[in-house]
């Protein structure tokens, strides 16, 4: 059997350990399930890379399934909860309680292109656009992040 070529955005050994166990059952319906580890390899290629969905190399699986489970999971919060049990584990490695007591937040203006969603005017920046707020915690950890209006006030 060949092996699959291996890029630097995969998984290694340990890294799957811990995330396979935070991924939803496998439906008992359906076709014949994909290895999820293949699944999860794509979708950190794709943001690793930046490149297109259609774009996935053909050695990993078809971009459309990919990107199906994708939107599944991002849709059901399995994304979400990946990453608080991933930051809870982080905290307690470092020491710290599971759940942060203490957030540090800051904003950025951005300048955008007309599109998409709602844009302002931030004129303390003078910068037509969104702004970003990102709450992280005091080990740097992302807690939450907003995307409004510049127009909106810190």
């Amino acid at each position: 059997m060949k092996r699959r070529t291996q890029y630097s955005s995969d998984l290694t050994d340990r890294q799957w350990q811990l995330i396979r166990q935070l991924l939803p059952q496998r439906s008992r319906l359906g076709r014949r399930p994909i290895d999820r580890r293949k699944i999860i390899n794509a979708i950190l290629y794709v943001v690793r890379t930046g490149c297109q969905w259609r774009m996935l190399p053909k050695n990993l699986p078809n971009w459309s399934t990919v990107y199906g489970i994708f939107w599944n999971w991002r849709n059901d919060g399995v994304w979400q909860r990946i990453h608080d049990r991933l930051r809870e584990k982080v905290r307690k490695a470092a020491g710290k309680k599971s759940t942060p007591t203490a957030a540090i937040v800051d904003s950025q203006s951005i300048r955008t292109a007309e599109g998409g969603e709602e844009r302002g005017y931030d004129a303390g920046k003078k910068i037509t656009g969104r702004k970003r707020h990102i709450a992280v915690d005091t080990l740097g950890m992302l807690l939450a992040v907003v995307v409004h209006s510049a127009e909106c006030q810190d």
